[in-house]
């Protein structure tokens, strides 16, 4: 039992989870509506525990896919933007149905890099969603990809995340990727790579282990989720990144069963 990341999780009110693209995939490329499901599920029964709970929801792209199949192997930009707008509408109807099935609401909210930098927009996000939470009201939030270009861009939801937590003076931010954590090297290619369970020092840890780079799904990769946690630490806000394929992944990270690393806040 992982104590330390049961603590996290039982301890914190307001949660941040963001899930990325391989985790809201199946193998096919297609939404995953079985995680979905069982994703909202779970958060209810963290609702009823008291806690808030902000998802930051990776693809829109993969949505778009599913949707008008024609179009995935075009690669210009303004086909993948228009796919992303397809594909957005398509993301928040599962997302609603989902946790329709909950009882719960959700809103949807989509950002980009100059939302944060610009002092009225970033208050006014605050507020929104201060009061979207407070209402028992799940905000549904993604980078707002169909318009955003290089000069707006925050260019992966690791960082969305991160900077969302801070607005938001989240408790905890926790990362769904496809796997277990960071490891010492890639455990897809290197079975001798070790899990690395907490992280104290985040400069250490980068002298230690082997960054590879993203897949074919994400935009981030283990570079942006150490970026992410060396954003929300210095705000004392842990980070803790799970494998989100994992069956009750939410509540197995707060009973102490699920692997998972843990980044302490300072």
């Amino acid at each position: 039992m992982n104590q330390e990341i049961s603590n996290a999780v039982k301890s914190a009110r307001k949660i941040v989870i963001k899930i990325g693209s391989n985790t809201l995939a199946k193998a096919d490329g297609t939404q995953n509506t079985e995680f979905m499901s069982s994703f909202a599920s779970q958060c209810k029964k963290l609702v009823d525990m008291g806690k808030q709970i902000v998802v930051v929801s990776s693809g829109a792209q993969v949505s778009g896919v599913s949707t008008l199949k024609e179009w995935s192997r075009k690669k210009d930009v303004h086909f993948r933007q228009a796919l992303c707008a397809i594909g957005q509408v398509e993301l928040m109807a599962q997302w609603r149905k989902a946790f329709a099935e909950q009882g719960l609401h959700i809103g949807q909210l989509l950002f980009t890099k100059d939302d944060f930098e610009n002092e009225h927009r970033s208050l006014n996000i605050r507020n929104t969603l201060f009061t979207l939470a407070d209402e028992g009201v799940i905000p549904i939030i993604n980078e707002n990809d169909s318009v955003s270009i290089d000069e707006f861009q925050i260019g992966d939801n690791d960082n969305l995340s991160a900077l969302t937590s801070i607005l938001w003076s989240a408790d905890l931010l926790i990362l769904f990727s496809d796997i277990d954590g960071i490891y010492t090297d890639n455990p897809k290619t290197n079975k001798e790579a070790v899990l690395i369970e907490s992280v104290k020092n985040i400069e250490d840890l980068r002298k230690s282990i082997t960054i590879g780079s993203t897949n074919s799904f994400g935009t981030g990769g283990i570079e942006t989720k150490i970026q992410a946690a060396e954003k929300t630490t210095v705000y004392g806000i842990p980070m803790l990144l799970a494998n989100g394929s994992k069956e009750n992944i939410l509540e197995n990270l707060a009973n102490g069963s699920a692997k998972g690393t843990l980044f302490l806040a300072k």
